[in-house]
């Protein structure tokens, strides 16, 4: 039985699980759930995700949910398939890995979710973006991107050499901020070679544009 992903075509977190599952060639069944209908708060939604977000995976009964967490239950599951994502050869490079990954939930992932959900869904809806909120977020995330600007100038991923968890995590988020504000990456050189790379990787050519 294929593993199911409940989610949303268009989420960010969606996404960044589906991602993870081609990278590893897991084959899946997507459960669209429909948020304008409200249909991750229906109650059997609920029952499996009980704050209400997407997504969630079914893998035979197996409920887990957080994308994060999803990603790295794929990528330990399936560690012979595709690319490893997960470093394992020594501690130090473990823990430089885990640094990026936490690294991206505490600096990148607030400020750049903040100006996708303004200027991206509140226009999918209907409403104006608080640009107060936006310049806030912008500017915080413009110092995020000044640190990696320098991270990235010693190695070519933001965890080392290899293409890990850390980066895919970054790639919806991103790559939608990059369409809001292109000149956050372009004006840093190693920022938007990084960022293109991941553009490029067909995981992402598979669900750019939805699920």
């Amino acid at each position: 039985m294929a593993l199911k992903l409940h989610g949303s075509p268009y989420s960010t977190a969606t996404k960044r699980v589906a991602i993870v599952l081609l990278e590893k060639h897991v084959p899946f069944e997507f459960i669209d759930i429909d948020l304008v209908k409200g249909e991750h708060k229906a109650p059997d939604f609920v029952a499996k995700q009980p704050f209400g977000l997407v997504p969630f995976i079914d893998d035979e009964g197996f409920i887990l949910y957080e994308s994060r967490a999803i990603g790295r239950y794929i990528a330990t599951k399936y560690a012979s398939q595709g690319l490893a994502l997960i470093p394992t050869s020594d501690l130090k490079t473990a823990a430089l890995f885990d640094q990026a990954v936490f690294s991206e939930v505490a600096n990148f992932e607030g400020p750049a979710q903040a100006l996708c959900y303004e200027k991206w869904f509140k226009s999918m809806i209907g409403q104006e973006a608080d640009e107060t909120v936006v310049a806030e977020n912008k500017a915080t995330l413009e110092g995020t991107l000044d640190v990696y600007e320098i991270v990235l100038s010693k190695h070519a991923y933001i965890a080392g050499n290899e293409l890990t968890l850390a980066d895919l995590f970054h790639l919806p988020c991103g790559a939608r901020v990059k369409g809001i504000f292109p000149e956050l990456f372009s004006s840093r050189p190693n920022v938007a070679k990084w960022l293109e790379a991941l553009e490029r990787r067909p995981s992402w050519q598979a669900v750019k544009d939805g699920i």
